[in-house]
């Protein structure tokens, strides 16, 4: 069953599970477009494929909120505001450690190996080097692990869990950039929380905020509501 945060004749907001694809896979398992498409299909009667853009993802081990177009006109200006880093984006994360600055601005260059689905930090010369910027700031700590809302300027693959490694603090369940530091977890310590952006219609400022299911680890370690009343 498809969680809908909000729909219209243009955009429908919903919560993808983690360990679920954003999008069909070599996997073969379901994923939340596949199951939008059919949620819309069914709702609405509509006679073949519903049409529904995919203008973002998440990863697959990431849960938490995205925005889906329902027309053409609508995939276009959503897809536009993220090129022009005009939708925001932010994320929860639990990380092993705490790390040494509260808040701090982390400025990365970064390569992806297709091959291995592997992200590497680089030196900005290296060919296929790729910006990562973001910001996070240190929300709560508790024993060996600490809560941080982190904001990403760029959107790069696997970019949080990369850079977040890379000052030494990876997020708790994962076992491909924690190493030796890796806490086994059910669920990745990851979760996109907000998401704001412009209503591609109607101009109006759209604001979505849901936390992640505090019963479950690593969550269940962190008041994790108290951060979501706005």
């Amino acid at each position: 069953m498809v969680d809908i945060l909000y729909e219209d004749n243009q955009i429908i907001v919903a919560l993808k599970p983690q360990n679920m694809p954003s999008q069909t896979d070599a996997s073969g398992d379901n994923d939340l477009l596949s199951e939008i498409k059919s949620y819309v299909k069914e709702k609405y009667n509509k006679e073949g494929e519903a049409y529904i853009g995919l203008v973002h993802r998440l990863d697959r081990p990431t849960g938490g909120i995205m925005v889906f177009a329902r027309t053409s006109k609508a995939a276009a200006r959503l897809s536009a505001q993220i090129r022009e880093n005009k939708m925001n984006k932010t994320y929860y994360a639990v990380c092993v450690g705490i790390p040494q600055q509260r808040s701090d601005t982390l400025v990365n260059y970064l390569k992806k190996d297709e091959k291995q689905n592997l992200v590497r930090i680089v030196t900005q010369s290296e060919s296929g080097a790729k910006r990562a910027e973001l910001s996070y700031r240190t929300l709560e700590t508790e024993g060996d692990e600490s809560l941080l809302e982190v904001k990403i300027v760029t959107g790069r693959s696997h970019q949080i869990r990369v850079q977040l490694a890379g000052i030494g603090n990876p997020l708790v369940g994962d076992n491909k950039y924690g190493r030796n530091k890796f806490k086994p977890s059910n669920n990745l310590g990851l979760w996109a929380g907000r998401l704001e952006f412009i209503h591609p219609v109607t101009k109006e400022k759209m604001v979505f905020a849901c936390p992640p299911d505090k019963t479950k680890a690593p969550w269940n370690k962190f008041y994790i509501d108290k951060h979501f009343i706005r």
